[in-house]
């Protein structure tokens, strides 16, 4: 899921602290937030904008279509800040809140198939059009990292991804979209979604895609990768984790063989990815990849 300079942005949860804090930021660097919700503070403002009982009033309100939600509420929240938004007719969701109850991300995940929804997370930094906008807190005005060009960057980690983006930029390269799908278990957008994606993005000439141990992602996504023609270099972070224990993301786990670095390593380079042993050889693979 791409979101661009001219879609509108919603904030469930703006008066929060962290959600104040990244909203100011969003908007500084241009992403167009219309407001946010609150039910406790519906009719009053705040960031010098309106604040909402609902995304159902914001979207009577404003008489338009909202284009996006940044979820930022409490996890016993989500689930139904989730319904409200697709309820008001929101089609893409950015879900950051971490420790939300997994009965409840299948709930609203089917909820969202079912409108015809997009999702981003739970538990995700979020995403990033250089040049144009953000939603999350990823530092897209950081220009050290985020600097508008034709890459585009996959990661459950926000901060292995935002490592990937500075070496990128550092080696000359551009961001054409960061896509950060989360670490939890279940989500709404798969390795292989985001994949399909940036190979459908017509500025992104490139993808580096930044995996971990645990699930099936990386491997459903080398079977997409196969028919792709835009080069994909990739960093599987967990090498050297031992089976059967749990490695930082709620995902990140190897039982037996499956979810194995060497399975996700052995599925990607048959599908043709290189995989790279650290995150500071992908632009150098790139860069031989890439016509001059």
């Amino acid at each position: 899921m791409i979101v661009h300079g001219n879609e509108s942005v919603l904030v469930q949860g703006i008066t929060g602290t962290q959600a104040t804090f990244w909203s100011e930021r969003m908007k500084e660097y241009g992403t167009q937030v219309i407001g946010g919700v609150n039910p406790k503070k519906a009719g009053t403002q705040h960031l010098d904008l309106p604040v909402w009982g609902s995304a159902e009033d914001a979207a009577k309100d404003q008489e338009a279509v909202i284009d996006c939600s940044c979820v930022i509420v409490p996890p016993p929240g989500v689930k139904s800040s989730v319904l409200d938004a697709l309820d008001a007719g929101i089609k893409k969701l950015v879900i950051l809140t971490e420790h939300v109850p997994v009965h409840d991300v299948m709930y609203f995940l089917a909820a969202a198939r079912e409108a015809g929804a997009s999702v981003i997370g739970p538990n995700t930094a979020g995403i990033v059009t250089p040049g144009e906008c953000f939603v999350g807190f990823m530092p897209a005005f950081n220009e050290r990292v985020f600097k508008p060009g034709s890459i585009g960057v996959i990661s459950r980690s926000g901060s292995l991804g935002t490592l990937v983006c500075l070496d990128m930029v550092q080696a000359g390269f551009g961001i054409s979209a960061f896509i950060g799908i989360g670490g939890d278990p279940v989500i709404g957008t798969t390795t292989r979604d985001a994949l399909q994606c940036l190979d459908e993005d017509p500025k992104t000439q490139a993808v580096a895609l930044v995996g971990e141990i645990g699930g099936g992602m990386e491997e459903e996504a080398a079977e997409y990768a196969k028919g792709m023609n835009k080069p994909i270099v990739s960093f599987m972070a967990g090498a050297a984790s031992p089976p059967g224990k749990k490695m930082g993301h709620a995902g990140a786990i190897v039982m037996g063989d499956k979810g194995s670095y060497a399975g996700k390593k052995k599925a990607l380079e048959a599908a043709g990815v290189s995989v790279l042993p650290t995150p500071s050889m992908l632009p150098g693979a790139l860069k031989e990849l890439l016509p001059a």
